[in-house]
């Protein structure tokens, strides 16, 4: 008989967007080995990173703490723009090509998703080729998919489906390869996110997931109730407020609210480079007219 999956709560709450959830599922986990201790941990400061905590993650994680805590404290520097990408892009670079990091898989999380946050796509899936953990495989699938190779993230997700059919990250990369398709694959993706909201407790990131779904077949008026109910769970994720902006033009609506928060909460999100280019271009070609 198999142990225990003693962090199994603890992982699923940080994948499905429940952080605080994840925090406290943390603080009642005993008799852990040393090993589940420190991915545990690494979890913790992942939601705090998440949650925007990034000094309490910098602050506690020590030059002496485990190289995959020292992964997460990376994290924390990136995605707080604490330390300079182009340091911590090179460290990235010297532990990937360390031996005694290959077989870490925090560190080559981590490792993909900065450099997938960079736009290096080729670097992110070097990292997870191993596909170490079923979350390393996930990050490949969207990777795949970004890049529009539907041949290999179905290849992926085969991969995820045959190690575990049911795991929750690999329902999630199930949908995710379904609303791509298209078609009545999008209607099948659309359940899943309501299965694991049903199950599980709905989070902002559920909820996009769904109004994603929903917005591809061209219900808008569901979109933005799902969306209203993502912004109620959490009103700074940019996700919710860039989708909010794209339902809300759709229903013909006044979105300056939501674009400006998130302006202000995330000025790099694609969708605000998207804005400020748009916004560009027109002032362009407007200075090309002269007025009569």
């Amino acid at each position: 008989m198999s142990e225990p999956d003693l962090l199994f709560s603890l992982r699923n709450h940080f994948y499905l967007g429940a952080y605080q959830a994840a925090i406290a599922e943390a603080s009642d986990l005993e008799g852990l080995s040393e090993a589940e201790k420190i991915e545990r941990d690494s979890f913790v400061y992942r939601s705090y990173i998440e949650l925007g905590s990034y000094e309490l993650v910098i602050n506690e994680v020590t030059d002496s703490s485990p190289q995959a805590l020292q992964a997460v404290k990376l994290l924390a520097q990136y995605i707080g723009k604490k330390s300079p990408k182009e340091d911590v892009v090179a460290t990235l670079a010297d532990w990937v090509a360390d031996p005694s990091c290959v077989g870490n898989a925090t560190t080559l999380t981590v490792a993909g998703i900065i450099y997938a946050n960079e736009g290096n796509d080729v670097e992110a899936l070097k990292a997870c080729h191993s596909g170490l953990s079923l979350e390393m495989m996930a990050l490949s699938v969207q990777l795949y998919l970004k890049i529009d190779r539907l041949d290999q993230a179905e290849k992926q997700l085969k991969a995820m489906s045959a190690l575990d059919d049911d795991a929750t990250l690999t329902q999630l990369a199930t949908a995710w390869v379904g609303a791509f398709l298209g078609g009545a694959k999008v209607a099948e993706a659309a359940v899943i996110y309501q299965e694991l909201g049903e199950r599980h407790g709905w989070t902002a990131q559920l909820y996009n997931g769904a109004a994603a779904c929903a917005m591809q077949q061209g219900n808008w008026e569901e979109a933005e109730q799902l969306l209203q109910d993502a912004y109620e769970k959490d009103a700074k994720n940019a996700d919710t407020l860039s989708n909010l902006v794209t339902a809300g033009l759709h229903l013909s609506k006044n979105t300056s609210r939501f674009t400006n928060q998130l302006k202000t909460v995330a000025p790099g999100h694609l969708s605000v480079k998207r804005l400020d280019a748009a916004n560009e271009a027109f002032d362009r070609a407007a200075a090309t007219f002269v007025a009569a």
